[in-house]
Protein backbone atom coordinates (compact mmCIF):
# COMPACT_ATOMS: atom_id res chain seq x y z
CA UNK A 1 0.00 0.00 0.00
CA UNK A 2 1.48 3.07 -1.19
CA UNK A 3 0.46 5.96 1.38
CA UNK A 4 0.57 10.16 0.92
CA UNK A 5 0.53 12.78 3.89
CA UNK A 6 0.36 16.09 3.34
CA UNK A 7 1.30 19.26 5.61
CA UNK A 8 1.38 23.03 4.53
CA UNK A 9 3.64 25.55 6.37
CA UNK A 10 2.87 29.16 5.76
CA UNK A 11 6.21 31.20 5.81
CA UNK A 12 5.34 34.81 5.44
CA UNK A 13 3.68 34.37 1.64
CA UNK A 14 5.04 31.54 0.95
CA UNK A 15 3.20 28.09 1.28
CA UNK A 16 5.99 25.09 1.54
CA UNK A 17 3.93 21.58 1.06
CA UNK A 18 5.75 18.53 2.62
CA UNK A 19 4.19 15.45 0.99
CA UNK A 20 4.86 11.58 2.89
CA UNK A 21 5.32 9.04 0.68
CA UNK A 22 5.94 5.02 1.57
CA UNK A 23 7.06 3.65 -1.87
CA UNK A 24 6.12 -0.08 -2.50
CA UNK A 25 8.68 -2.50 -4.29
CA UNK A 26 12.25 -0.99 -3.73
CA UNK A 27 14.83 -0.69 -0.51
CA UNK A 28 14.11 3.06 0.17
CA UNK A 29 11.04 3.54 3.17
CA UNK A 30 9.86 6.74 2.99
CA UNK A 31 10.27 9.62 1.24
CA UNK A 32 9.76 13.70 2.00
CA UNK A 33 9.76 16.19 -0.08
CA UNK A 34 8.98 19.78 0.31
CA UNK A 35 7.56 22.04 -2.54
CA UNK A 36 7.03 25.28 -2.95
CA UNK A 37 4.79 26.09 -6.26
CA UNK A 38 5.84 23.07 -7.57
CA UNK A 39 9.69 23.40 -7.37
CA UNK A 40 11.55 20.82 -5.27
CA UNK A 41 12.72 22.40 -2.46
CA UNK A 42 14.11 19.74 -0.88
CA UNK A 43 13.66 15.51 -0.58
CA UNK A 44 14.67 13.17 2.46
CA UNK A 45 15.11 9.44 1.70
CA UNK A 46 15.33 7.03 4.77
CA UNK A 47 16.72 4.01 3.30
CA UNK A 48 17.70 2.56 0.30
CA UNK A 49 21.05 2.76 -1.81
CA UNK A 50 22.44 5.94 0.27
CA UNK A 51 24.63 7.28 -2.32
CA UNK A 52 22.69 7.05 -5.15
CA UNK A 53 20.10 8.42 -3.32
CA UNK A 54 21.91 11.55 -2.35
CA UNK A 55 22.90 12.07 -6.08
CA UNK A 56 19.71 12.01 -6.94
CA UNK A 57 18.01 14.40 -4.66
CA UNK A 58 21.03 16.96 -5.49
CA UNK A 59 19.87 16.46 -8.98
CA UNK A 60 16.70 17.38 -8.65
CA UNK A 61 16.35 19.72 -5.70
CA UNK A 62 15.74 23.20 -6.86
CA UNK A 63 13.78 21.74 -9.97
CA UNK A 64 10.27 21.73 -11.35
CA UNK A 65 8.54 18.58 -9.97
CA UNK A 66 6.59 18.47 -13.46
CA UNK A 67 10.26 18.62 -15.35
CA UNK A 68 11.55 15.90 -13.01
CA UNK A 69 9.01 13.48 -13.60
CA UNK A 70 9.04 12.58 -17.14
CA UNK A 71 13.17 12.27 -16.99
CA UNK A 72 12.96 9.34 -13.99
CA UNK A 73 9.11 7.87 -14.44
CA UNK A 74 9.29 4.48 -15.61
CA UNK A 75 12.83 3.82 -14.55
CA UNK A 76 13.16 0.08 -13.45
CA UNK A 77 16.00 -1.60 -10.99
CA UNK A 78 17.48 -4.77 -12.19
CA UNK A 79 14.57 -6.81 -13.01
CA UNK A 80 12.03 -5.05 -10.39
CA UNK A 81 9.10 -3.12 -12.52
CA UNK A 82 9.87 -0.04 -10.36
CA UNK A 83 12.85 2.05 -8.67
CA UNK A 84 13.44 4.46 -6.34
CA UNK A 85 13.35 6.99 -9.04
CA UNK A 86 10.17 5.87 -10.30
CA UNK A 87 8.69 6.13 -7.00
CA UNK A 88 10.23 9.44 -6.30
CA UNK A 89 8.27 10.43 -9.82
CA UNK A 90 4.74 8.43 -8.63
CA UNK A 91 5.43 10.59 -5.08
CA UNK A 92 6.01 13.90 -7.45
CA UNK A 93 2.43 12.96 -9.63
CA UNK A 94 0.37 12.71 -6.23
CA UNK A 95 1.97 15.42 -4.90
CA UNK A 96 1.08 17.77 -7.48
CA UNK A 97 -2.59 16.42 -8.11
CA UNK A 98 -2.71 16.90 -4.42
CA UNK A 99 -1.49 20.61 -4.91
CA UNK A 100 -3.92 21.24 -7.54
CA UNK A 101 -7.24 20.07 -5.74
Amino acid sequence: MVILCLSVQKKGMVIIMTKTYYPKGVCSQKYEIDLEDGIIKDIRITGGCNGNLKGIAALIRGRRADEVIPLIRGTKCGMRPTSCPDQIARALEEALLEDAS
